[in-house]
């Protein structure tokens, strides 16, 4: 079964183009993030599909996580040594006045300081626009994990680009 090659490139370029962008938040190196991409979609043709965004980002985040654990750079973070966190709306970060996108890659060495795990969370939301839910069930965890990382990485960045606001409310 095959489809007209002319409907699959663009839809095909589009896909992978944001599975590199996932894999870069995932590991913030090119050309580790080429070859996860390379990796997970190998996976996604030798499942025979389904060839959707999700199950890309799936199949890139699992060959992160083996990868992850074969070099033995995983650390954890227990949630129970975290105190308890008040949720503020998804969109208050991001909509704030002074936030802005520094130059010299002031941003980039801030996204470099998070855990894989926060920079993905944060390039879901903010770049490709996924709710809590969906993040929670690409990441496997609960809807309120996924939540509560958010608004920590969202408040180590903002501590991070600004300083003098002290990542106050």
């Amino acid at each position: 079964m095959s489809l007209p090659a002319r409907r699959q490139v663009p839809d095909l370029d589009d896909l992978l183009c944001r599975g590199y962008r996932f894999a870069l938040s995932l590991t913030h190196d090119p050309t580790q993030a080429e070859d996860l991409v390379q990796e997970g979609w190998l996976g996604v043709l030798r499942a025979k599909g389904p060839f959707t965004r999700a199950y890309l980002f799936k199949a890139i985040r699992n060959r992160f996580i083996d990868n992850y654990r074969r070099s033995k750079l995983v650390t954890t973070e227990s949630l129970e040594d975290q105190p308890e966190i008040e949720m503020e709306s998804e969109t208050r970060f991001w909509s704030r006045q002074h936030v802005l996108v520094p130059l010299n890659g002031v941003l980039e060495r801030a996204l470099g300081q998070l855990k894989p795990r926060e920079r993905a969370v944060i390039f879901l939301t903010a770049v490709e626009g996924w709710t809590a839910a969906e993040i929670a069930e690409l990441l496997g965890c609960p809807r309120g994990t996924v939540l509560s990382m958010m608004y920590r990485s969202r408040l180590k960045l903002r501590q991070w680009l600004d300083p003098e606001d002290g990542g106050s409310q």
